[in-house]
This record gives C-alpha cells, structure tokens and sequence, in this order.
C-alpha cells in the first residue's frame, strides 16, 4: 500500500461504508420497509440495546488512553451522551423507551438474558478492539457514524411509516443521533486525516473501519437468522 493524501484517504473510509455499512443488510432493508412484524422488531431492539448500553464502557477504555486534556473532554461528551448526565437522560435511557414502547420488560431487557450469543461476543468483541488496539485504530473504528444520519432517516421514516406500534417518541433515541453523531465524526475523521501519516498507519485505519461495519453486520446476521429464518438459540429471547 502506498501513502496516501489525506483526501484519498478520506475517499477510501467513505468507500468502505458505501459497501459494508450495515444499510445495506437485508434485516434493515426489512425493518426500513414494514416487513417484519412485532415481535421481530422487539427482538432487535433487545439484541440492540446490549450495543447502546455498552458504547459508554467501549469509550471509557479509550478515554483512559487519551494522552492530552484537550482529547480527552472530546471524547468525553461521548459518554455523557449516551450515559446522561443524570438518571433517566442520555441514549441509553432514550433506548430503554424504545424497549418500553414495544411491550419488553425492562428488567428483562437490562438483565441480557435474551440476548443472542452473536450480539454478547460482536458487541465484546468491539469493545475489547477498542481498548486493546492503538489509538488512532480506536478512533477510527468510530467512524461508522460518518453514515449513521442516513440509517437513522431511513429507520425513523420507514418504521413510522409501516408500524402502528411505534410512535415518535418511541424512537425519541434517534433525534439527538441526527446531530451528535456528525459532531462526532467529524472530529474523529479529521483526527485520523491528520494522524494516519504512514501507509502503515493508513492500512490499519482502513481495518478499523471495516472491522466495525463487520460488527454491525454480524449483528443484523445473527436477527436475521434466529427470528426471520426461525432459528432461535437457545435461552435466546423467544417472541
């Protein structure tokens, strides 16, 4: 691999996420269109809740690393966005009114006992990538929010559209999503523009990127295929 500028490193992450973000699966593709029924919808947002609640412990690894004050109060509002700033604020709050809205229990549904083993071991797996690979990895695996406005439109507009079971404040998550995760990554792709400064360094941006989509897609893979094809491990949360 040859040096590349930080435009065409740029190009290269953007490639990566038209071809691998996870819009692109068909378990969004049927949540997006209205084909899935209620409990197949209940199931991902239970499966998913395990992600939101673990990004605030996947960002404190890396707060811990962060070697200056200035980085460290930007990734720091990471946390405070998903964790709030008090009880009842912040994403995962926000996350656990969606579960609510959906008739899951909530003690359930915080207790992970209906996870599938997929979810635990992609969301563990990025978790772990994240403290144990180098920093400028660790960003950039974030960068996956580069194309989250565009997931979370199509989401927000399908389910509405198709589910009479969901309203706008069931995914009340989704709104500050619209403008935290452009903030977001718009400091993490100009932190990995200007720190990936070896072809070495730009490879292993590259592998970060992708190993994050390949995340995110195990997940929908694993949706798919336990409550779409009907394959349901067990001790797995059964509709």
């Amino acid at each position: 691999m040859t040096l590349l500028t930080p435009d065409q490193l740029e190009a290269k992450l953007r490639q990566i996420g038209a071809e691998r973000y996870h819009n692109r699966h068909p378990f969004h593709r049927k949540l997006h269109d209205g084909k899935l029924d209620r409990a197949q919808v209940q199931a991902w947002a239970l499966n998913r809740y395990y992600y939101q609640a673990r990004i605030p412990a996947k960002d404190a690894t890396l707060l811990a690393r962060l070697p200056t004050a200035e980085l460290r109060r930007e990734w720091r509002r990471r946390i405070e966005d998903h964790d709030g700033t008090e009880p009842g604020t912040g994403g995962v709050a926000r996350w656990l009114m969606l579960t609510d809205g959906l008739g899951l229990d909530r003690d359930y549904v915080e207790s992970l006992e209906g996870l599938l083993p997929a979810t635990r071991f992609s969301v563990d797996a990025y978790v772990n990538f994240v403290r144990d690979q180098s920093i400028l990895a660790a960003i950039a695996s974030s960068l996956t929010e580069l194309f989250s406005p565009t997931i979370i439109s199509e989401r927000v507009s399908g389910m509405l559209r198709h589910y009479d079971f969901v309203s706008e404040k069931t995914l009340a998550y989704f709104t500050p999503r619209l403008t935290q995760a452009p903030r977001d990554s718009d400091f993490a792709l100009a932190y990995v523009r200007e720190n990936a400064r070896t072809p070495e360094q730009q490879k292993e941006v590259l592998g970060a990127l992708e190993f994050k989509c390949s995340v995110l897609w195990t997940m929908l893979d694993a949706l798919d295929y336990a409550y779409v094809e009907g394959h349901i491990p067990p001790g797995a949360f059964v509709p």
